[in-house]
């Protein structure tokens, strides 16, 4: 039997699951849901459920992945007992990652789009829902997103996707950081952050609770195995739960502080903060455009774009790729070609869902960008969670004293004996009570 690959050090795996993690979740889809559902009151649901749902979740795929030693399509079947049936949901976890990357590597080709129109400075003509409808842009634009990531991943787990994630990070954190404090000196400063992380309890309602609990799914990769490959890769020195700290604190910083650099700037210059998903495109180029240097700023405001949603999409098909090689035996270059033509075929049907496939699966408007989402945000995720912890914490499954004794190896901080309740009882009633309401609330027409 192959030896499995391992990462070189404790760093890289914290990197690379909090790269995972970090992308346009982050710095896309949170300061946009953060505008539309009322700014601080969402902050104030989004931080509740990472601690009472992230925390525990991750620390569960943490566990079952690093106990199984294998990817997310075998793991359920080495850990369940003889009979089980959890086996199954090894190969949801594969159609997520690949519903996943059919539309995010798509936003992420824009994203490249925009850093490239901003480097080059020809930003005269740059327009969201122009660019969305130009098949030309978004077909290469979305190639040259898949090919990288694949091309980086062709080679071993250290030199080349641990590698490559370390100096993507670090670079991100310092973009973000100086982003953060040239946008904190603006003259709109003071009200962005009121909106921004003053809660108005008035605004907290049950849909602010479903779209901040998909949102904390979305960010953290949880729910269909994304973390679970990572977890897979390192040794038994450290404990699951400090880890999964680790990465939810590093992952929420980058989400908090990409609102940092946002809501001064659109308050400065009176922009709209609840214009949905073109609010990191038209806003903020609308921004830069109006900015003194605003080439320059909205430059380095796109690369720290581009590396943050690069690490997920390495992340996560790094996770599908390791599905597939287990599946087949293929060598890493193989499966590299073979999974790169996959996710651009299906990523066409969004890259070109604007202008040439037009599908409304739901409202009018609405597109195979939703239709993908409405798979992963809305479903597998939030489904794949409450499978996982009744996985980990039930005799039906793998078993609460199993899973406990994973997650405790090694330094760090212990799952106690009083949690059991609220990974047992209260993550998957809360998980199905919201999941439930979010099904019948949703845009269906």
């Amino acid at each position: 039997m192959k030896k499995r690959e391992r990462l070189g050090s404790r760093l890289g795996f914290i990197m690379l699951s909090a790269g995972c993690a970090i992308g346009c979740g982050n710095v896309w889809k949170f300061p946009w849901m953060c505008g539309e559902y009322g700014g601080g009151s969402f902050m104030v649901m989004y931080f509740l459920f990472l601690l009472i749902l992230g925390l525990p979740v991750l620390t569960m795929e943490f566990s079952v992945g690093r106990a199984a030693q294998s990817s997310p399509v075998h793991m359920y079947q080495k850990l369940q007992k003889p009979g089980g049936k959890w086996g199954l949901f090894g190969y949801v976890c594969l159609l997520g990652n690949i519903a996943l990357m059919a539309f995010y590597c798509v936003v992420s080709g824009w994203i490249l789009y925009y850093f490239y129109k901003f480097a080059v400075g020809d930003t005269a003509s740059l327009g969201f829902v122009s660019m969305i409808q130009n098949p030309k842009i978004n077909v290469i634009s979305l190639f040259i997103t898949v090919a990288a990531a694949f091309i980086i991943l062709s080679f071993n787990l250290q030199s080349g996707l641990e590698r490559i994630t370390k100096v993507m990070m670090i670079t991100l954190m310092i973009l973000m950081c100086v982003l953060a404090v040239h946008s904190l000196s603006l003259p709109g400063a003071k009200e962005g952050l009121k909106f921004y992380l003053v809660p108005d309890f008035s605004k907290i309602s049950l849909k602010t609770a479903v779209g901040a609990m998909n949102q904390a799914f979305f960010t953290l990769s949880v729910g269909m195995g994304s973390m679970a490959i990572f977890g897979s890769y390192i040794d038994k020195k450290c404990r699951l739960t400090t880890e999964a700290l680790n990465v939810i604190l590093l992952d929420t910083m980058v989400a908090v502080i990409a609102g940092l650099i946002m809501f001064p700037a659109c308050f400065t210059y009176g922009v709209e903060v609840n214009s949905g998903p073109s609010l990191l495109f038209d806003t903020m180029a609308t921004v830069f455009g109006n900015m003194a240097m605003g080439r320059w700023w909205g430059m380095l405001f796109f690369l720290f774009m581009v590396f943050a949603a690069m690490s997920t999409v390495l992340g996560v098909c790094e996770n599908i790729l390791a599905m597939v090689r287990e599946m087949t035996g293929w060598d890493r270059p193989k499966g590299c070609i073979v999974c790169a033509v996959m996710i651009f075929t299906l990523g066409l049907t969004t890259a070109l869902g604007f202008s040439v496939i037009h599908f409304e699966p739901f409202a009018p408007g609405s597109s195979w960008l939703d239709f993908w989402d409405f798979i992963v945000s809305t479903n597998i995720l939030p489904l794949g969670s409450l499978l996982l912890a009744l996985f980990c914490c039930n005799d039906a499954g793998w078993g609460w004293d199993h899973f406990v004794t994973e997650a405790n190896e090694g330094k760090g901080m212990k799952v106690k004996e009083w949690m059991k309740p609220l990974f047992r009882c209260v993550v998957p009633i809360v998980i199905a009570f919201v999941y439930i309401y979010g099904l019948f609330t949703f845009k269906w027409h």
